[in-house]
């Protein structure tokens, strides 16, 4: 079983950044894993955010975030982190993260995830 945890949400003015971070806990990220964040506004369906696989380290990001968000994975600390820049109102969503283990292309779906943390809210102000 792996436990994720989700902080660095917040209040960030239009333009600002923020940086999520995703700690697992339990089976620990190793091997073959694939990490995720999505994110849900309220009356909306979730939405693919990024996400980053090893071994290899690849990573796939959403339209509506490439050139602004960066996932990346810090292997000591077992930690994943979503770096996000020019945030703008529209990024106000609940971030999830997920994790899921096996080889293969990066999902964008939620239903490939095993595994979840409780969310994080990121508030945007125009």
């Amino acid at each position: 079983q792996v436990q994720l945890v989700e902080s660095g949400g917040g209040l960030v003015q239009a333009g600002g950044s923020l940086r999520l971070s995703c700690a697992a806990s339990g089976r620990t990220f190793s091997g073959a894993v694939m990490v995720g964040w999505f994110r849900q506004a309220p009356g909306k369906e979730r939405q693919f955010v990024a996400a980053i696989k090893w071994p290899g380290g690849s990573r796939l990001y959403g339209d509506s975030v490439k050139g602004r968000f960066t996932i990346s994975r810090d292997n000591a600390k077992n930690t994943v982190s979503l770096q996000m820049s020019s945030l703008k109102p529209e990024d106000t969503a609940v971030y999830y993260c997920a994790a899921r283990g096996g080889l293969g292309p990066i999902e964008t779906h939620e239903s490939e995830y095993g595994y979840w943390g409780q969310g994080t809210q990121v508030t945007v102000s125009s």
